[in-house]
């Protein structure tokens, strides 16, 4: 057992510590404020205070977690190595920066807390945050300072055992709309048409009454290839279907149509099906539970996953909002335009609440990377070793490496073929990964610590 002097116990304290030795390094901690204890105990042992006590492992702490609330701080970044870090410490520290502080920081969101312009959506764009502005986005910054950190303590304590994480890579695919051209009633059909008309794309036109007269594949349906290829690499996937109501925002089939239940009870028999929020839902606890509700009785099983349409996500009403429908994971912790750890780590957390000063029972499946990023770069291969270099990233620390992709982009509409992208990873993480990082990743990092000896 760890046994951690702090100068006082508080929410924060217990949270970050408990999460990072226990959750991430799979040892048990004790936390204690009686220095009799701490100097008694015979194990290894960390003081987190302002002072050492005795030539103990000592970690100087920063005032974050010990206050209430939310206050605006200046950060300066600095490196740990070849890691960037923040939180500064001083010369008597074991570790240059308070691991403990900086890493509930970026769990906890703390900066999405704090007044920032948002996007089209409403939603905290990533250049608003640290990590974007720092450069670090796509870094696991906690789990790396975590590895680093229990490497630090075995050099004091040889003897004590801390563990790893296993890595998982995960697929959660977005279904909000099942079909481009099927199920969608007369009425949206001789919109759709009008509307194609006018934006002067007769081919389009063709393309639904082909579809329609089942001359051709609809252009969304991909779900028996999916499900094979899932079945052929052994592919953990989540499947998120959108039932909400008809909006502007949300245009899915109707949670009601035969043929549509049907599919989702379909996908249900090989994969975990879960709910996406719709738009307006996000906050709202009744419509939530009626919409997880519509679910539960397709699939009649119990539905415990959400993830918020367009990853609509606001801290911390739409967490509370979650767990008042009766859910007790989230899949929405990441940014739609860029790839990277939007909360500085590719390990589930739990949500801690600042507004309430709690840990909510919500646990945090932070994605890395979501189709739609992809589309900002040139090529199909520069896309496939961007997603290399993150997992590279999360082999190294241990976790979960989750990607976001959407039927709706698998056209031939999109700048990439998405599809071929996600086919080929598949395949390529199954077959090849033990050879995750790529050779020409490694070598970049290897440049890079050269540079900065």
């Amino acid at each position: 057992m760890l046994l951690v002097y702090t100068h006082k116990i508080t929410p924060r304290v217990t949270y970050i510590m408990k999460h990072i030795f226990v959750n991430m390094l799979q040892t048990e901690v004790k936390i204690t404020d009686k220095v009799e204890d701490f100097i008694a105990h015979s194990g290894a042992k960390i003081t987190y205070t302002r002072h050492p006590l005795q030539n103990e492992f000592f970690v100087r702490s920063h005032d974050v977690l010990f206050e209430q609330g939310i206050s605006a701080m200046d950060i300066n970044i600095q490196m740990w190595d070849d890691v960037p870090c923040f939180f500064a410490t001083g010369d008597k520290s074991s570790i240059p920066f308070d691991i403990f502080a900086a890493g509930f920081y970026l769990l906890s969101r703390y900066e999405e807390y704090l007044p920032h312009v948002k996007d089209e959506y409403g939603r905290y764009p990533a250049r608003e945050s640290l990590a974007w502005e720092h450069g670090f986005l796509e870094l696991p910054v906690v789990d790396l300072w975590v590895r680093k950190l229990a490497s630090a303590l075995r050099k004091r304590f040889p003897d004590a055992g801390f563990g790893k994480q296993e890595t998982r890579f995960v697929s959660v695919v977005d279904i909000a709309a099942a079909y481009a051209y099927r199920k969608k009633g007369i009425i949206r059909t001789l919109a759709g048409t009008v509307m194609d008309m006018i934006a002067l794309k007769p081919g389009k036109v063709l393309e639904r009454y082909m579809v329609l007269l089942g001359f051709k594949k609809d252009p969304y349906d991909f779900f028996g290839e999916l499900i094979d290829v899932h079945r052929k690499y052994g592919v953990t996937a989540v499947f998120f279907f959108l039932l909400g109501d008809y909006s502007a925002y949300d245009k899915n089939i109707p949670y009601n149509k035969a043929s549509f239940r049907t599919l989702i009870k379909s996908v249900a028999d090989y994969h975990v099906v879960s709910l996406m929020s719709s738009y307006y839902a996000v906050n709202n606890a009744v419509e939530l539970k009626k919409e997880r509700r519509r679910l539960r009785e397709i699939i009649n099983r119990p539905v415990k996953r959400v993830r918020a349409r367009y990853n609509r996500s606001f801290i911390p009403e739409s967490y509370k909002a979650a767990i008042e429908a009766g859910f007790n994971e989230d899949y929405t912790m990441g940014y739609s335009d860029v790839p990277g750890f939007r909360a500085g780590t590719c390990s589930p957390f739990h949500f801690y609440d600042i507004s309430y000063e709690i840990q909510l029972p919500l646990k945090i499946n932070p994605f890395c990377i979501q189709d739609s990023a992809l589309l900002r770069l040139p090529d199909e291969d520069e896309a496939l070793k961007k997603m290399a270099e993150l997992y590279g990233y999360v082999e190294r620390t241990g976790g979960d490496f989750i990607t976001v992709f959407s039927n709706e982009r698998w056209t031939g509409e999109m700048s990439l073929d998405l599809k071929k992208i996600y086919f080929r990873w598949i395949s390529g993480w199954r077959e090849e990964t033990h050879q995750w990082p790529p050779q020409e990743i490694t070598e970049k990092t290897n440049d890079r610590k050269n540079e900065k000896q």
